[in-house]
């Protein structure tokens, strides 16, 4: 990854970390609290973004250094889109809205999945279904038989069928459960999509989807990404499970408060 080259050069993260939390201190103007959430999110290496040459120009303002090529993403900034973010996203809650869950990297897959259950919403961690929001009504009758067939399964009601039958249905389940897995709750067109790193190219189908039918986007945004496609930006390294983790566990202390 980018940040263990920086981490092996002449420039310590220890005195990057102090000119971050330097200027934490002078844009923030704010409690200790903030300082010290800055000073975990260096510990976490929510800092860091990509190479320079990959950076998207329209990301610009949310940098606040590089070194040895590395961009350096603003943290007071993550901070503050952050805190913008999980109050989007309380409100929602508190409305009873659905938020649908994206993040079909491996380092997301555990905390998005926790977070999503956590509040009885939809998750997808395989890949994105093409149409889920654009074509729902024709997905759901899909989903709708998945789950009838799964839940028939588990309640035994396939015994009268041959071994062979039933290895068939087994098999039929194991490819529905890939595709639909996690999205057992998802009854009705979501009203907000969430995403962890837009640049994947799942993850761009299902923005550009969520344009098209006009729900709001909230969306864990590296230096490579574009945050103007996104309603709720929150700038931050988005390949590193550290730095996802911590992110998304304020995301859900900020939605259960």
């Amino acid at each position: 990854m980018d940040e263990k080259n920086l981490k092996s050069n002449n420039n310590p993260v220890d005195d990057l970390a102090e000119e971050v939390i330097e200027k934490a201190g002078e844009e923030i103007k704010a409690s200790q609290a903030d300082i010290d959430a800055v000073k975990e999110m260096i510990s976490v290496g929510a800092m860091f973004g990509h190479k320079k040459t990959k950076t998207n120009p329209k990301f610009k303002n949310f940098i606040f250094t590089s070194r040895s090529g590395v961009e350096i993403i603003d943290l007071t900034k993550t901070l503050s889109f952050l805190e913008k973010a999980g109050e989007f996203l309380k409100d929602q809650i508190k409305q009873g809205k659905t938020i649908v869950f994206v993040a079909t990297q491996p380092a997301a897959w555990e905390t998005i999945e926790n977070l999503a259950k956590k509040f009885n919403m939809p998750y997808v961690k395989r890949r994105w279904i093409g149409g889920l929001l654009t074509n729902f009504k024709s997905l759901s009758g899909r989903l709708e038989y998945f789950k009838k067939t799964k839940a028939g399964m588990a309640k035994g009601e396939f015994e009268k069928y041959t071994k062979k039958e039933r290895s068939i249905i087994n098999k039929n389940i194991a490819k529905m459960e890939d595709l639909f897995g996690g999205l057992e709750n998802l009854t009705s067109l979501a009203d907000v999509l969430f995403v962890v790193d837009s640049s994947i190219k799942g993850h761009m189908t299902a923005i550009r989807e969520a344009k098209i039918i006009k729900i709001p986007i909230v969306a864990i945004i590296d230096s490579d990404d574009n945050p103007e496609i996104i309603n709720y930006p929150i700038p931050a390294n988005d390949h590193a499970k550290m730095s996802i983790d911590w992110i998304i566990n304020k995301i859900a202390e900020k939605m259960n408060s």
